[in-house]
């Protein structure tokens, strides 16, 4: 539902319409808090952005229903040859997941304001947030899931942020891009790029079957500090393309994406709430963030339900209790350690990078899953990590081992962390 009229007292409030939002309010409402939302967008409004995922991790949520295709023949490029990697992966239907969220948000009674947060006042009992017509609403918490650049939500940067680019096409081809029923992961392979562009930043192709002669083809730049620009993804698109003799012959989407990869996590001592992009949650060494949406809103709604309940907290402790929730240490402790190794993936030339993913991708499955949907637990994320050293190639080992940017420090923040 949607309204217009000026906001009641809850005990959250919301504010965003994307996937983030519509994931955190449906946790809540699902917990019986009081919710109300603000989001400046229409959340009813169709998202514009496709959303891939491993199999597994909605068939443990029991969600693989919201799959709108599935993937069995999955594989990546590093080389001459194929590396098979022997899971499923998927691709949400948008409409089935966006859905899924607004439903469960709509049995609870949640109406969504419409309008633009300008203002926000904390006081003792809560917070009022203004909006730029000047309605107010009052919660016990504010929650801002408004995305990558947040409404509310502080951070201090320490240093350039890295965005992950990336141009795609749904579409028609004048031959499959890819092999049918195929899903490719990542296809990094050079060869339809000139002499001088192996020394500029690699991108990659991911790429997949959609059925009925429809294709999803996307050149992508893992992260870099300013992103690769568009059109150079457009032109090493078409490019690629050209070189396996394929031209485009109809276009039913194009798709641009960009998004902050490595920023540091927002202060926990602040009085909002983060959830989504405005909390730091994209994976820094993979860009993944939608299984992380699914797997932690129930644990944070949990946690400030417990707050409103159990044991009424102040607004300022029950802000605190979300915080600790949301980013305990491991969680924080990995969080830091994935944004050290992007800053070693950043710097590796296109060779050295083909080389780390082709090591990556040998260790045991469980390793490289649980490390890409950030679900290993620290001693088993070390545990791989000392493997994938011990097996890779001389040029990664001397790539990992030889500071080049701001890997010292952040190194020392990630020892400082308990």
């Amino acid at each position: 539902m949607i309204g217009t009229g000026r906001g009641r007292a809850a005990d959250v409030l919301v504010i965003g319409a994307g996937p983030a939002a519509l994931a955190i309010t449906a946790s809540l409402a699902e917990r019986g808090v009081a919710v109300q939302a603000l989001a400046a967008a229409d959340p009813e409004a169709p998202w514009v952005n496709t959303y891939g995922i491993w199999a597994e991790e909605v068939e443990t949520l029991g969600l693989a229903h919201l799959l709108e295709h599935r993937w069995s023949r999955t594989l990546s490029w590093f080389g001459p040859e194929p590396t098979f990697h022997g899971r499923d992966y998927g691709l949400f239907h948008k409409q089935k997941l966006q859905q899924h969220w607004l439903e469960a948000a709509q049995r609870a009674g949640v109406v969504w304001q419409r309008g633009q947060a300008a203002d926000l006042l904390h006081h003792a009992e809560g917070s009022t947030v203004t909006t730029a017509d000047g309605q107010q609403l009052e919660a016990r918490l504010v929650v801002d899931a408004s995305g990558h650049q947040p409404v509310f939500v502080k951070r201090r940067l320490d240093g350039p942020v890295a965005g992950q680019a990336a141009y795609g096409i749904v579409g028609r081809f004048s031959a499959p891009p890819i092999e049918p029923g195929q899903f490719v992961f990542m296809d990094y392979r050079p060869d339809h790029l000139r002499p001088e562009e192996l020394a500029e930043p690699p991108t990659f192709l991911y790429a997949m079957d959609l059925g009925e002669g429809v294709f999803f083809v996307e050149e992508t730049s893992l992260a870099l500090a300013p992103a690769v620009p568009f059109p150079t993804l457009r032109d090493r698109l078409h490019r690629r393309l050209a070189h396996r003799g394929v031209r485009v012959e109809q276009i039913q989407h194009e798709e641009f994406c960009l998004f902050p990869m490595n920023p540091p996590l927002p202060d926990p001592g602040q009085r909002v709430v983060g959830f989504g992009g405005a909390a730091g949650m994209v994976h820094p060494a993979s860009g993944y963030m939608v299984g992380g949406l699914l797997r932690r809103a129930p644990g944070l709604a949990a946690a400030i339900a417990a707050g409103l309940d159990t044991a009424p907290l102040s607004a300022e402790a029950l802000a605190a209790a979300a915080w600790e929730a949301l980013w305990p240490p491991e969680l924080r402790w990995k969080h830091s350690f994935f944004r050290f190794g992007l800053e070693k993936l950043m710097r590796f030339e296109e060779a050295r990078l083909r080389h780390h993913f082709g090591a990556f991708f040998q260790l045991p499955r469980d390793q490289w899953y649980g490390f890409l949907t950030n679900t290993l637990p620290v001693p088993e994320l070390l545990g791989a990590m000392l493997g994938l050293f011990a097996s890779a190639p001389n040029d990664v080992r001397a790539g990992l081992m030889l500071p080049q940017g701001r890997e010292l420090a952040l190194m020392a923040r990630l020892l400082a962390l308990p």
